[in-house]
């Protein structure tokens, strides 16, 4: 029989950190959580092109990384609860806080950002995961906290 292993793709899972355990930030408060999700957005962007991003944490609520999941337009971005829950798993996450940008400078969640917080903490249940918080950052006014506000 012949070799057929070079039709087969490999697949990789890979997480790499070079933060010692004891350097990782941690999450106690949204304030905590929106300090890092800005840290991490690109400032020229941030009013023009919304942008959907996550925290992975550990039990202790330590931030493992911090993940770009979409880039999208003006007014909206596509979020994929499948790539979300991939790097969840990569980083074996305890929780995740979820973040994205409304470059119209509105800082209520619209109805799509409360059917896809839904369906991502759905989601996270099922892999005895915990969705701790949806953060929506609005240029130059802050941000909005679905834990906060009693959303979630």
């Amino acid at each position: 029989m012949k070799n057929q292993n070079n039709k087969v793709a490999e697949v990789r899972l890979i997480y790499k950190t070079k933060v010692k355990p004891s350097e990782r930030l941690q999450i106690k408060s949204s304030i905590d959580a929106y300090i890092i999700l800005i840290q991490g957005w690109n400032q020229d962007t941030l009013e023009h092109i919304e942008e959907f991003k996550i925290l992975l944490l550990n039990r202790s609520n330590k931030v493992l990384g911090i993940a770009t999941i979409s880039i999208g337009g003006t007014s909206g971005t596509v979020t994929d609860v499948k790539i979300i829950l991939q790097y969840a798993l990569k980083t074996n996450a305890q929780g995740i806080i979820i973040g994205h940008n409304h470059p119209s400078g509105n800082n209520e969640p619209s109805e799509s950002d409360k059917k896809i917080t839904h369906k991502i903490k759905e989601a996270t249940e099922l892999l005895d995961m915990h969705l701790m918080d949806h953060i929506i950052i609005i240029p130059h006014d802050g941000y909005y906290s679905f834990a906060d506000n009693g959303i979630l």
